[in-house]
């Protein structure tokens, strides 16, 4: 079995996840990232952009809404873990159909003890994509409106768990920034019909997608990050088994995929690496362990309750936190590392932060 150890693993899944920077080749396109790394988390929105930004050359957050609210070429909806995500609008054709039957069936209870029924659901259902159709749009208020006028749960948080239906059912996502209130657009309108695959073939699919993004890992890991019960993450490894490599990754039992084992001969750049990386970054959310990147030390400082704060990545390794703060004359980053930064890594941090003031301001 191959072995190597925390230092390389940390340099593996940089590479894969886009974040050793390479020379820069030209621009890439939101689609193109978001179909690298299987989609960024953004329950926080400007958060799942930057997410974007440290994964890309030349992008720009204009160029994200462009390709979201003109070209619809990516997608803002439920998917991953039930979860807010930025993926491409072809990934969302085939996940939503796959993950959202087990994600509508963990949530019914919450939604029947909100007032809900099967024939009230399948009604309020039908009645919203209509108008979605009819109107192009709705605001939150206006489905709340909505709802009420027909006499159907209204009050509280009905109303959003069955906008989650909806949208685990590909009938909606969230369509322009609005300040005040959520917007949704009809899915098929805005991304095109959905694509079922058999369970088998999407598991395969999902499992293969994962490893390209995230290796070297394990389907604990898989299972983490998509939401998936682990039986069926441990299938999905082995449906793709003919195309795996199995490592020892710093002790641990990890795979890559057979097309990745160039990787390993690759000599490693001295050099540091450096990321700034926004809050809840898909990083720190893929795995099941954050032990090989984060001392048990510092991660009170991380990690807040359900908050991941912004981390400051050296070598794949969580060696601070930072905050992004609107200036009347632009935004103002602070650092704070958890203990002295070499010098050589003060102007990677300054480059890291003139990256972040080009993506937010073209």
């Amino acid at each position: 079995m191959i072995k190597f150890e925390l230092f390389k693993m940390r340099r593996l899944r940089l590479r894969a996840q886009r974040l050793l920077r390479p020379e820069p080749a030209g621009v890439d396109s939101p689609e193109s990232v978001l179909t690298a790394v299987g989609g960024v988390q953004a329950q926080d929105y400007p958060a799942g952009l930057l997410s974007l930004r440290a994964r890309s050359e030349g992008l720009t957050s204009a160029q994200v809404e462009q390709a979201r609210i003109d070209e619809h070429s990516i997608a803002w909806t439920w998917c991953l873990r039930g979860t807010l995500h930025l993926i491409s609008a072809a990934d969302a054709l085939w996940l939503v159909p796959f993950l959202g039957p087990q994600l509508i069936a963990g949530d019914e209870r919450r939604l029947f003890g909100l007032g809900w029924n099967g024939r009230s659901t399948d009604f309020a259902l039908s009645l919203l994509q209509n108008a979605l159709l009819e109107n192009g749009e709705l605001s939150r208020s206006e489905i709340r409106r909505l709802f009420q006028e027909n006499n159907l749960p209204y009050e509280g948080q009905a109303p959003v768990h069955l906008i989650y239906r909806a949208a685990l059912e590909g009938r909606l996502l969230r369509g322009a920034l609005n300040v005040r209130e959520e917007v949704y657009v009809p899915f098929r309108s805005w991304v095109g019909e959905l694509q079922p695959l058999p369970r088998a073939v999407a598991l395969a699919r999902l499992a293969e997608r994962y490893l390209a993004a995230y290796a070297p890992a394990a389907p604990a890991d898989l299972a983490k990050w998509s939401g998936l019960k682990i039986g069926e993450a441990r299938q999905a490894f082995q449906l793709i088994s003919g195309q795996l490599v199995e490592v020892d990754a710093a002790g641990k039992t990890a795979w890559l995929l057979e097309s990745q084992l160039p990787w390993l001969e690759d000599v490693p750049d001295q050099s540091p690496v450096v990321n700034l990386l926004p809050r809840f970054d898909t990083y720190l959310l893929g795995y099941a362990s954050r032990d090989w990147m984060l001392e048990a030390a510092y991660a009170a400082r991380v990690l807040l309750g359900g908050i991941i704060k912004p981390a400051l990545l050296v070598d794949g390794e969580v060696r601070g936190i930072w905050e992004l703060q609107q200036r009347k004359n632009g935004i103002e980053i602070k650092i704070e590392p958890f203990d002295e930064l070499d010098p050589e890594m003060i102007p990677l941090i300054d480059v890291e932060i003139a990256e972040i003031e080009r993506f937010l301001k073209t």
